[in-house]
């Protein structure tokens, strides 16, 4: 079941127009930064800025005493290969420090190969780390109903990357959230404002070791 719903998790975004992020913080130029670069779960799909992850996240790294700055680089519909379009505009930002990197929903939903979505991804982290940026990859479900084949190679394609870049790894990012009515919007795709609290969560306890550590 908790699968499933990541095949949805993005339904309502691969519809959506590629509209400029939800969020769009003050950038601080010599501010470290942390891009919050993704789809409409990143976006903050039907919620206000104030309750979208990325600032809810600037709000846990304020309270923690961690000076950066987040951004959120999230645009709805957005698949692997938009995303690779974007990146290097998105990385032109000065000081940029952290990629929290949340693609592949809208892949999945239009029946991408996963050989396709994993390269464009492998770009996407590759060239991150070509400016010395450090990459928190979060990771997608496919259901069974797109066959035992296609959930293998999709599911695989997240820690295989991790693995071959060495770079942090969030499995699923709507863990505790998915199939949840009482935390999703009425869509029962996206997070609702408290069912984002519960993702920020998820992106924040997989993130504030990699700060600790001094990225």
């Amino acid at each position: 079941m908790l699968m499933a719903s990541c095949a949805a998790a993005d339904r309502g975004a691969g519809t959506g127009n590629k509209a400029k992020p939800l969020a769009t913080p003050e950038i601080v130029a010599n501010k470290p930064k942390i891009v919050a670069f993704g789809d409409s779960l990143t976006a903050g799909f039907g919620l206000t800025e104030k309750e979208s992850y990325p600032y809810l996240l600037q709000q846990k790294l304020n309270a923690d005493g961690f000076d950066y700055e987040v951004v959120n680089a999230g645009v709805s519909g957005e698949t692997s290969l938009g995303g690779l379009e974007r990146i290097d505009w998105v990385l032109e930002m000065d000081n940029v420090k952290v990629l929290v990197l949340e693609l592949g929903a809208n892949d999945l939903l239009r029946g991408v190969p996963p050989s396709k979505m994993k390269d464009n991804l492998d770009k996407i982290i590759t060239k991150a780390k070509a400016k010395k940026i450090t990459v928190l990859l979060c990771g997608m479900f496919a259901p069974p109903q797109m066959g035992v084949d296609y959930q293998r190679e999709f599911m695989n394609a997240f820690p295989d990357l991790a693995q071959k870049h060495k770079v942090a790894y969030l499995p699923f990012l709507l863990e505790n959230v998915a199939l949840k009515r009482e935390l999703n919007l009425p869509d029962g795709i996206h997070p609702n404002a408290e069912g984002e609290k519960i993702m920020t969560d998820n992106v924040y306890k997989a993130l504030k070791p990699m700060l600790a550590n001094g990225v």
